[in-house]
């Protein structure tokens, strides 16, 4: 991990450590605001976040999520669709998860499968997949029509580091629970998923619901530019709190409360 980081900094020239937190801190203070005004507003959102495997998907969820309520920003990544899913109409399983008044929904992939994965493996027939480019944008019309704030980013990782990150994970006993069955055949069938991302854009495009490309060669930096440019995107104000004091302890009933926890069994304390 400590290599990684390494070659990130010097790869990316201008943006360390120290400096990236720092500019993160600041961003995730503001999703704090963001947050509290969607509450109140009653907004409800959904962020798509698509990409080769291996862009960095997670690590800029992560970002966006590690500073905020999971009851405000909920991440949804759905597993492949069991039997009984697979004979409901495509849109099914996701609308389920759909934000209600005052949610953010963060989709780590998306029912851009379709257009994807499971078009390059043959997941899907070409009548399906040709259905779904060709649907897809009017279904995203309703939903912003309905008043759903969509939002959809692409992230965009080069062969070489894609490749140099699959490595990494092969590596780094710590990374391997990242490689799944797709990985692989991603790094062969790149040309094939590349002309999926191109049809896909061709055909989603829209006024209503654009994709935003992130360069996510260097994560740092690709972190910082999207969740500063989804900031940009919701209007949004910073709510004035009420000043909090804390209350003092009742003695009312008042006990050895620690006598108590005696004899009980405590984890050894090994640090």
């Amino acid at each position: 991990m400590g290599n990684d980081k390494e070659q990130e900094e010097e790869k990316g020239g201008k943006l360390k450590r120290k400096e990236y937190e720092k500019e993160l801190r600041k961003l995730q203070a503001e999703l704090c605001y963001l947050q509290d005004w969607v509450k109140h507003k009653g907004l409800r959102i959904m962020v798509v976040f698509e990409g080769r495997d291996g862009a960095g998907k997670g690590g800029t969820i992560r970002a966006i999520t590690e500073r905020v309520s999971p009851r405000v920003f909920r991440v949804v990544a759905l597993p492949a669709p069991s039997d009984r899913e697979k004979s409901q109409m495509y849109m099914q399983r996701y609308m389920t998860h759909f934000p209600a008044a005052g949610e953010i929904v963060i989709w780590d992939r998306s029912w851009y499968n379709r257009a994807g994965v499971e078009h390059v493996m043959g997941f899907c027939t070409k009548e399906q997949y040709e259905g779904f480019l060709e649907h897809c944008s009017t279904l995203e019309g309703y939903i912003t029509r309905a008043g759903i704030i969509l939002i959809k980013y692409w992230l965009e990782v080069s062969h070489k580091e894609q490749e140099r990150r699959f490595q990494a994970r092969v590596d780094d006993p710590l990374r391997q629970w990242k490689l799944s069955p797709m990985d692989l055949p991603s790094l062969e069938r790149w040309y094939a998923y590349s002309r999926a991302r191109d049809r896909m854009l061709d055909a989603t495009d829209s006024k209503h619901a654009p994709w935003y490309i992130v360069r996510s060669d260097i994560k740092r930096a690709a972190r910082l530019n999207c969740i500063s440019h989804l900031l940009s995107l919701i209007p949004y104000k910073k709510l004035k709190r009420e000043k909090v004091k804390l209350p003092g302890r009742s003695k009312k009933y008042k006990y050895d409360d620690q006598a108590t926890m005696k004899g009980r069994k405590f984890i050894p304390e090994k640090y």
